[in-house]
Parts: C-alpha cells; structure tokens; sequence
C-alpha cells in the first residue's frame, strides 16, 4: 500500500518497535494518498490563527512553520527536558525539515488537527527539532530508528524517556487506523498506556537501547584491514555490479544523484594502477549517468538545478525539492565530466546550476540559502496544492505561451502529451494527471532529423521556448524557500563556484565564492574561540558548529585560495583544522566525532562514515588532511589523514559503494600528488593562461600554490623554506611542476607547461 513517492526518503519503514510496547500486530504504516497543505506562513495564503506556541521565538523555517499548531511545542532544550521529568511524561521528538514534502502532510494531518493535539499536549511533551539546524539531535536518533526498523527518514518520530533515551521509534504516521494499520492517535494512547502500565520496563529499556547503540557505534576496538589499490579495485567492481546500463544510475528506484560515487569514479579512471579497460568503463559509467540525470525530470530544463531525487527508474518523476548541497556536489561533477571529455552540453549544464543559485539561493549578503520546497500552489479553475505544482505542465498552457508551431517540436523533444507524462506506477495518487514532467526525449540531432531542420535552428527555438516558458513559471506562486544559511552546506557551495571560476574562467563565480566565504567570516565564525557557528537566518544561531561545518567549510577555502591565491583563506583553513581537532579528533582510535560531546543533551558520540547525500565529514576531513599536508609540509596533518583512513577501512573492504567519497581519499593518498607552483603576481595576464592550460584536463591528484613575492609567499615559505626561491623567469609567469617538492626544469610557455601536466595512464 505504499508507493516511492511517500516520504523524503528513499524507502518506508514500519514501526515495529510498538511491538515491544504495545503487543499490537504491526506489520506496516499505511501512507495516505493526500497532498500537503502547509501553513499561511509557508504558503503565504490567509489563515486565521488560533494558536501560538513557543517556536515563534525560533529562527529555523520548519520550526516557525508549527509555531500555530495547537499542540504545546518546544524547541530542544532544557525547557522541555525539566518539565518531561518534573510531570514525569515522555518526550515525544519529531524531526523534520522545512522542504520535507511528508513532514509538511503529518503537519496538516495530526499537528493541525485539535483532537490529535489534545491527546499530544496531554501525555507528552512535545518537542520539534530541525534536523539541518540540529544534525546532532537527528543523527543519534535516526541511528537508533535505523537500528531497530532497518530504516528511517523524515518525518521522523521517536519517543523518548525524560533523560532523552529512546524507546520508540518510526517515520511518519497517518492521522486514523485504516486496512488494519494503526493511526498517530492510536499510537499515542498506547504508548501512553505503556508509560503508565509499565514505566520502568521502558526506563530499562531506554537504559539497554543505549547501551547497545553505544557497543554498535561506538566499539572499543576497530577491525582494520589493508588498504592499497586492490581496495580501490574492489571498490569498482561493487559500483559496476549495481550500474544501470540502461537508465544510468545505480540500483533501482527511488534514483538518488549521489555525486560523491560520480566522484569515485572519475578518480578511480584517473588511477594508474587500475586496468584500462576497468578506467573506461568507470568514466563511461559516470558519464552516462549523469548525462541521464540531465535528461530527466529529475533536472529543472527551465530553470537550472536538480531535485532531490527520482521516484522511478527512469529519472522521470522527481520529489521536487532543491537542495542546496545537491547543487555544490552536481557542479563539480558536470565541471570534472566537462574536463574529462571537453563537450559542451556539460559546461552548460554546471552553468545552469550556478544561475538558478545565483538568482534564487544567494542572499543578498552572499550566503547561500538551504533549499526550496517541492510544495506549491498552481491555478486550474481554482487554487490547488500539490508536489512540484510550481515545474508542471498542461499541453494547452504551453501551446499558449509559446504558440502552436514551436510547441509542436517543444512538446515532441521534451515527451509532453495531452493526458500527462509520468511513466506507470510513479503517480499512484494521481497528482499529475493531465499535467508534464519535462524530460529530454531525443538527442538535438535526432530531433532536428525528425523535424527536417537544421540542429542549431533547432536550438534556437527550444532555448527562446524554454525561456518564454520560464518567465511564464515565474509568475506562479513559487515553492517555499528555506532562507536559513547553513556553514557546512555553504563550504560545498564556495567549493562548487571557486572550481567552476578554475574551469570556466568566469570572474562572477569567483566573486560569488569570495562573497560566501567573507559571510561566513564575518557572521558566523567566533574570532576569539575560533570556532564556527552552524547557521544563520536575521542573525546568528545559538549552535555550535558540527565537524560537518568545519570539514565542508575547509575544502571550500582551500579551493578558494587555489583560485584565487589569497592566502588568507588557506590560512583560515589551517586555523580551522586545527580547531576541529582540537574539538572532534578521537584520541584513543582516531577518525572524528559528529559532535564535540559538551552537550549534555547528546547522549552518544557517533561518527559518521557514509557517503550519502552529503559526503562524511570524516571522508572530506581525510582529503582536507592530505591535501593540508602537502600545502604545508605538515607530517602531523599527513599521519592523521592515514590513521582515519585505517579506522573506516573496514567498511572501506567490506561495503564499498558506502564509503566512495573516503575510497576519493584513499586514492589520493595512494598516489604522489603534483605540486604546482607558479611564480608570478596573482593578476598577471600570462599567469591566467598558464592557469587555463592547468584547468583544462582533469587532474584529481595536485596541489596549486603562488610564489606571489609578497605576504602568501611568505606565509608558505614560513612552513616550506625553500619556497622563498621561487621567482619568475625573465619577468614572465613560471610554472614548477614538482612531486614531493622535487621540481622539473619551470616552464613559461603553455605547450611547455602542458606537456609537464599531461596525465599518463
């Protein structure tokens, strides 16, 4: 009774941890078919407001999206933790997020709805948690939903015991009992029994989940195994096993873009010790995917970007939703897939993403916002709610934007039709009924063969449809707009538009890197602590930041100076990884903490070494080590990047396809990066072509430094002396191209330098 287009999420789960409560039989949750109505203050639409709880003091958009719900919120803290024990009631958590399509139903569902309210206020205390504000609170409990349901997502719910260890737990719930399921409101009075019947069985059980999160989590010893090129080859061998040779991607649906695989691969074509044939087949296999993400729904063909996911195998079907950190990592992939094979459609598409940032997730500051929603409103003889309501089509609507004759060829290449697109099985609820996903149906050659004209006179008609249907788009209410700026997802950011200056030599993405990082500095980075603030919307939040925030935000800055060659952001980034040692580093067995563990409401220190959505802190801190290293000349930073790489190389071995991003690490560490030094002024013309002959290729393994004769070369002479040597040649721009600091004769002149860069496989 479920279909994959339920929760933000790639898979349900039933909450079968009732069980040990209530001895009810619960094989599953049954998942309504209803589209959200989120509140007035998402959607802007009037709404008479009866209630008002304690998130209206909050900053996060999904918590000010409950502050009128009737049930008695609290935001996470001591607050709601005195008043569980003092009236001794359980906790019951819900986390979520400000884009969550199901988190949006469960609201206008139960937390709206009076009846359900009454029963909440009455036997809980009800606290509601952003996980994108408090990834801390999400990630200890999540894991313990994972652990005992197999799996979990969001909406997520989860019972606690007043000193906050969890007994129960699920994802979302429907509002009533229905085909032998039980309800939210069902739920909650027999847990609320439970409580009553038999407290202190749920106490003790509380006590022994802990304890069993902590032995699973947490363990004493770590079973390493060796790690060498053979890991890398194992590695690919598990990726092409679950390859799509037909659709691209891996696995079947729900289809994830998961850049940090895409990742991998390039890296691992680019590895000497890999057989070609083995490298061929990993660069065509990341190709091939991401030119079918590309054609699919799962991209924005009017207005850039790329949506959280597709509900089918085909890259059809979307949840609409955009993240900020999808668009950082799918930047940098199209940017590398540009690098490998030099066609153009690549280059577009990394473009494409970068304008729909610029014009609809940069701050006027220069931060970058956290996501748009999939939920919006659209007119169809009267107001109507659905998901990806904003990015769907009626045939008839385009014919009147852009005409019947261009509309006949739009509609032929982007597989429009009268009665809807969505292939079977991906619209069980009927949503878009009547109503197009756009997704590219022909090459441009084939589709200028069908219609017996030339490709570039077909380019230009599709590209002016394409922008007559945007500006169309733009006058319906959009989706809602997650405003909240969070560190770590900004350091992807900067990392996405600092590279794409490298590639594409654009000053704008420069300015935009440059404009982020100088927020992040000025807002939300502690000078007398030196530590970072996790997010910022009208002002500055209270939480601390996680390793996420240090890690993302140092791989960022790196890149900047690597773009840029101000040396104060490569100075940051030292500054910076210093203190999340300082903070998160295990002394006893290595790797990092999520958390530094001076909170007292975060029971476990957990570390996270999935590659997921966002790549593990401990894989980018693993890069950002080595890479330090090799800037710096820093043994310690080198000696940490391979203690980390040992503790996870376990689940390295033994689950590859989890673990691609910290595989990217390993082979960087595998290999003697090159050491490119110019010498020169950072605004020197012949600097600048230098540069484009070294950004041209796709060169994974190498570090990029400026003799500039002024404060950056002094600064890295401080840390390399014999980096004070460098000096032009004859007034002109030099190129060193060194391993281990052992350099061949400079180069001036770009054939020169390009055949001193060119990679040999």
């Amino acid at each position: 009774m479920t279909s994959p287009r339920t929760l933000c999420m790639p898979k349900i789960f039933s909450a079968l941890t009732i069980l040990l409560i209530t001895g009810a039989a619960v094989s599953g949750i049954y998942f309504l078919s209803t589209a959200a109505q989120i509140n007035s203050k998402t959607t802007g639409s009037a709404k008479t407001i009866q209630h008002t709880n304690r998130l209206a003091l909050e900053k996060s958009p999904y918590l000010l999206q409950h502050q009128h719900n009737p049930v008695d919120w609290y935001p996470w803290g001591q607050e709601a933790f005195d008043r569980a024990k003092a009236e001794d009631k359980l906790i019951f958590l819900s986390v979520g997020y400000s884009t969550c399509h199901w988190c949006h139903v469960m609201e206008r569902e139960s937390f709206e709805n009076e009846d359900i309210a009454k029963i909440m206020n009455k036997h809980f205390v009800c606290v509601k948690v952003d996980r994108e504000e408090r990834p801390d609170v999400d990630h200890i409990y999540m894991t313990f939903v994972q652990a005992t349901t197999g799996g979990g997502g969001w909406p997520m719910s989860v019972w606690l015991t007043p000193d906050l260890k969890p007994i129960v737990g699920a994802t979302y719930f429907p509002p009533e009992d229905k085909f032998g399921r039980l309800g939210f409101p069902t739920v909650l009075n027999q847990i609320a029994a439970g409580w009553k019947r038999d407290r202190q069985a749920l106490l003790n059980r509380g006590n022994e989940v802990l304890k069993a999160l902590e032995r699973r989590f947490t363990p004493t010893e770590i079973n390493k195994k060796e790690l060498g090129p053979q890991t890398l080859d194992a590695a690919y061998h598990a990726i092409a096993k679950s390859f799509d040779a037909q659709l691209g991607g891996f696995g079947s649906e729900p289809k994830f873009p998961r850049p940090v695989t895409l990742n991998f691969l390039q890296r691992y074509a680019a590895q000497k010790t890999a057989e070609s044939g083995h490298r061929e087949k990993a660069k065509s296999m990341a190709l091939f995917t991401l030119d079918r993400m590309a054609a699919g729904g799962v991209y924005d063909h009017l207005g850039g970007g790329f949506h959280r996911y597709s509900v089918d195998k085909f890259w059809h079907v979307p949840h609409f939703e955009k993240m900020l950190y999808d668009q950082a990592q799918l930047t940098i992939a199209c940017l590398e897939a540009f690098q490998v094979t030099g066609k153009q459609h690549y280059e577009t598409i990394a473009r494409d993403i970068l304008r729909y940032v610029l014009r609809d997730m940069t701050d006027e500051a220069g931060g970058f916002y956290s996501a748009e929603d999939a939920d919006s409103y659209f007119e169809h003889g009267k107001p109507e709610h659905g998901e990806g309501a904003f990015y769907i089509w009626e045939k008839k609507e385009i014919e009147t934007v852009i005409g019947k004759e261009a509309a006949m060829r739009f509609n032929d290449f982007y597989g429009v039709k009268p009665s809807g697109n969505a292939p079977p099985g991906s619209d069980p609820h009927n949503e878009f009924k009547g109503r197009n996903i756009l997704i590219r149906r022909f090459t441009l050659d084939a589709a200028a063969a069908r219609f017996s004209t030339m490709p570039a006179a077909l380019a230009k008609e599709l590209k002016e449809s394409r922008e007559k249907l945007f500006l169309h788009r733009e006058k319906r209410p959009r989706p809602h707009l997650d405003d909240k700026i969070i560190t770590a997802w900004n350091g992807l950011m900067i990392s996405a538009f600092a590279r794409a200056h490298q590639v594409l030599d654009d000053p704008k993405y420069l300015n935009a890197a440059t404009a982020a990082a100088t927020f992040i500095k000025d807002k939300l980075f502690l000078e007398d602590s030196g530590r970072l603030i996790r997010s910022y919307r009208e002002g500055a939040s209270r939480i601390q930041g996680f390793v996420d925030d240090y890690a993302f935000l140092i791989q960022g800055l790196h890149d900047l100076y690597e773009t840029s060659f101000d040396i104060q952001w490569l100075k940051w980034a030292q500054t910076l990884q210093e203190t999340q040692n300082k903070l998160f580093w295990d002394q006893k067995s290595a790797g990092f903490y999520s958390v530094t563990g001076q909170d007292p409401s975060i029971l476990l220190r957990l570390k996270e070494d999935y590659d997921g959505a966002e790549p593990s802190p401990n894989s980018i801190s693993a890069m950002n080590l080595l890479r330090l290293a090799q800037t710096t000349a820093n043994d310690r930073f080198r000696k940490q990047a391979l203690k980390t790489l040992a503790h996870f190389s376990e689940g390295m071995t033994l689950q590859p396809t989890a673990a691609p991003q910290m595989l990217a690490a390993l082979s960087y560490s595998l290999v003697k990066p090159k050491q490119i030094i110019f010498a020169a002024k950072p605004d020197a013309a012949d600097l600048q072509i230098l540069l484009r002959s070294l950004h041209k290729p796709f060169i994974p393994h190498k570090i990029v430094l400026l003799a500039d004769n002024g404060p950056g070369q002094a600064y890295l002479g401080k840390h390399l002396p014999f980096f004070r040597t460098f000096k032009p040649i004859a007034d002109k721009a030099t190129a060193f191209v060194c391993e281990d600091f052992v350099c061949k004769l400079p180069a001036t002149e770009v054939a020169q330098f390009e055949k001193l860069i060119q990679p040999r496989l």
